[in-house]
Order: structure tokens, then sequence, then C-alpha cells
């Protein structure tokens, strides 16, 4: 049988409520009865009860991480970390998979019959309004890789997308290339629109330079190799692509190796993310990156502020990207600005 409070009260000679206060956040208690019952647990291999306790704090400490991109690697990295950082801020993660998920009603239900104390919104394609029907329902919400605005309605944290758009679009152009092209993410992602808008701003404004752009089912290895598959059976193929994720990148690289092209020689890419992936020797991904692990610990941040202020004004933080070269790109003109 496992030890149970009674028993470490009776062995430590301590009531049960001395007990409870011990393994209770925040709870006044002796040091020296605080000794006397973790000495006693020791001894007994007793492990406190977490959501027995919630019954009368309140607070389950569950935190709801919510994506519906599960085909995405970069998301394998992205659970890792957030999970990882959730349990080292003393909180446990509940994950849940909203694939092909876009109305937020059935995700708001879900999460609340768990007792969540708040929710992680980490996609970079949902719309604002997903995140804010958490806070509408009253429940603390930070939405990670979010879009950006002055305004926001919930607290987010991420990147400029648009910033980034025009990243690879400056990139592009220093490298010499005159027909260039965007192929994203889904049309309807904000992802996928904010960063077309960015990259075609910058070629809009440039003299000489031709610009097309299409869009992938999904940010996934399959839509992005599918959609590149159809570019060159049209025979539109641009000098470069600004892909707009990594693993699109990787699926547009297979998909040129098939119709007995080469990269950078023939057609150059860039991604975005910096995935472990894109780093591998055999793919050598010219990309983006995106600070993921610095957006994972403010989101943290502000998830675990907001359990105990859960009025907290909403706020954007954005952080930085940097341009990581590899091999996808021939090499930069000399003296060319990016």
């Amino acid at each position: 049988m496992a030890a149970t409070l009674k028993d470490v009260a009776e062995l430590a000679g301590v009531s049960r409520s001395a007990v409870s206060r011990t393994f209770t956040d925040g709870a006044s208690v002796s040091a020296k009865t605080r000794r006397k019952v973790e000495k006693a647990a020791e001894e007994l291999g007793y492990t406190p009860n977490y959501l027995a306790r919630s019954l009368t704090t309140r607070r389950t400490k569950l935190i709801g991480l919510v994506s519906n991109n599960f085909h995405n690697p970069i998301f394998l990295e992205v659970f890792d970390q957030f999970t990882r950082k959730l349990q080292e801020s003393g909180l446990r993660p509940l994950l849940v998979n909203l694939s092909q998920e876009m109305e937020p009603e059935n995700s708001v239900q879900l999460l609340r019959q768990y007792s969540v104390d708040g929710v992680v919104v980490a996609s970079s394609t949902l719309p604002p309004s997903f995140s804010k029907a958490f806070k509408d329902a009253g429940v603390p919400v930070v939405n990670s890789f979010g879009r950006y605005s002055t305004s926001p309605e919930v607290h987010v944290v991420g990147i400029d997308n648009v910033e980034c758009g025009r990243m690879a679009a400056r990139e592009l152009i220093a490298r010499g290339y005159r027909r260039v092209a965007f192929l994203g993410g889904p049309e309807m992602a904000t992802s996928t629109q904010d960063r077309l808008r960015g990259f075609e701003e910058v070629i809009s404004a440039a003299s000489d330079i031709s610009m097309t752009y299409s869009f992938a089912k999904a940010y996934s290895f399959e839509a992005g190799r599918e959609e590149m598959q159809r570019i060159i059976g049209s025979g539109d193929v641009a000098e470069a692509y600004f892909c707009g994720d990594d693993v699109l990148s990787i699926g547009v690289m297979s998909a040129i190796a098939d119709a007995g092209m080469k990269v950078p020689a023939d057609v150059g890419i860039i991604g975005l993310n910096d995935m472990e992936m894109a780093g591998w020797q055999n793919i050598n991904l010219t990309t983006i990156r995106q600070p993921v692990q610095q957006i994972i610990n403010s989101s943290v941040e502000l998830i675990v502020s907001m359990l105990d202020d859960p009025e907290r004004y909403p706020e954007t933080r954005l952080f930085p990207c940097q341009i990581i070269e590899r091999g996808t790109l021939r090499p930069r003109i000399e003296g060319a600005a990016s």
C-alpha cells in the first residue's frame, strides 16, 4: 500500500494539516516541522497527490499546450522544449492535438473539462480569434508563435513574419536572383499571409525583378514536394524560392532533385525556422532562424505570471530572427546590400 498523508503525520508526530502545508507552495510552516515532515515522507516513500490537492486549492497546475500542426517536425522540438520548461516551473503540460481544427469552441470545452489553469496556443497558422476564445471563457492564455499586433487581445509571443519576408527578399536580391518566387504554406494561415506580404513589399520596390507566388496545402514535406512538382510540370520554375518554412523547403528540394536539377546550381532555396533537420549535412538548408527557445521561455514566463494576475494587460513580445548561411543559395554578389 502506498503511504498516505496520515502515515506521514503519525511518523513525524505532527498534524495532517501540517503535512499538507509542508507540501503546499506558499503555505506557512516552521522550518522544524518541515524537516520532520520531509524526513518522514522520505522514509515512507510518500508522494503528494496533486490531483487530490487541486480539489482544495482549486489549482490543477495543468497547462493546456495546444497546436494544430503535428506534421511539421519543428513542433517536435517546440513540444520538447515547452514541456520541459513548464515542468521546471512546477506546472504540468496537457498536450492537445487540434489538427484540422479551426473553430475554438470544442477546444475550449475540452480544456475546461480538464480544469486547466491556463492555455498556451502554440501555432502560427490559427487566427487570433482562436486564442481570444479562451480568454473570453476566463482561461489565461498565451499565443506562442502568434500573429504580431500593436494592440493584441491576448498575450502574443513570436516573431515579425512580415519582416522575415522582407529579410528573405533582400537576401535573394543580394545574391543576384532576378526571377524569384514565394512558396508558402496554407493560403489562409496568418504566417503565410504575413511572410508573403513582406516578401512582395521588397520585391515590388526593386527594379528588374519578377516575382510569382503559390501555396502548399499544409506546412509539410509532402505538401511542399507536391506543389513544387506542379510548378516544374508547368515549366515556370523561378531562379530562387523563399519557401516560408523549412519542412516545405525540404519537400521542394526533393522535387527539384527528382526533376534532375540541382540546388543551388539550378534553383536557390531559403527557408524559415532553422529546425534541427535543416542543418543535417545532406540538407544543409540556408534559412531564417526563429529563436524558438526564447519564445518558449517568454511564453512560460507570461503564463506563470497570469496564474497570479489573470487580468494582466495583453502584450506582444517579438524576437529578432537571423539568416543562417548554409548551402542552398549561390554566393552573395560582392558589395551587395542585404
